[in-house]
Formats: C-alpha cells, sequence, structure tokens
C-alpha cells in the first residue's frame, strides 16, 4: 500500500514538473528594435514565427529555444539591431546583447554595397 501512495505521489509530482516547464516555454519573446521596420514582416527564428511591426517583434508561441542568442541574432539578421530580447521572466544582457546585435551590422553592411 506505502509503495503505491509512494508511486503515485512521484506520479504526481513528475506531471507537475512538466507542466511547469510547459508554461515558461509559452511565455512570449519580445525584441525590441532599435529602429522601427518599414513594414510588417514575419519569420521564422528560434523554432518560433517571429512577427514585426513597428519597433517591436513578437513570438507569441515559443518553443523552448526561442529564447537564446543565436535567436536574437537572426530577429536582428531579419529586422534590425535589438535594444532588448527576453520575455516576462528573463532578458538577453550585455554581451549576449551586443553578440546578437553583430548579426544586424553584417547585414547592414551586406545591404549597403
Amino acid at each position: 500500500m506505502k509503495l503505491r501512495t509512494f508511486a503515485a505521489a512521484c506520479a504526481a509530482m513528475m506531471s507537475v514538473s512538466f507542466a511547469a516547464g510547459a508554461a515558461l516555454a509559452d511565455d512570449p519573446i519580445t525584441a525590441k528594435l532599435q529602429n522601427p521596420v518599414a513594414e510588417k514582416t514575419k519569420f521564422i527564428a528560434g523554432g518560433a514565427v517571429f512577427v514585426c511591426e513597428g519597433d517591436t517583434c513578437l513570438a507569441a508561441a515559443p518553443s523552448s529555444r526561442t529564447f537564446a542568442a543565436s535567436t536574437c541574432k537572426e530577429v536582428a539578421k531579419n529586422a534590425g539591431a535589438v535594444a532588448s530580447f527576453g520575455g516576462a521572466r528573463r532578458q538577453l544582457e550585455g554581451a549576449k546583447l551586443e553578440q546578437c546585435n553583430t548579426a544586424a551590422l553584417a547585414a547592414q553592411q551586406v545591404a549597403n554595397r
């Protein structure tokens, strides 16, 4: 009897852990751009669809890999330099945000040729 109770408790804890992980993955990811985009833009980065309008790009249904410096680089490459990147729980900061914007600089240099 004790073994069944223990097994049920473990199963309940695991399901709560998985649900919490899924909830974190569902937190929208927003990229604030340094300059607004000229027109509405859509692209896929980090396993999510980003929609950019004005100075904001939003991934309303991100995957567990959307919050990453590599995703920020894709946003910068497609929409321009990023002022901030992240969700309600965490943001890219400092050196990672600078690395992100190297993609925007490279894309701008190619466009100017």
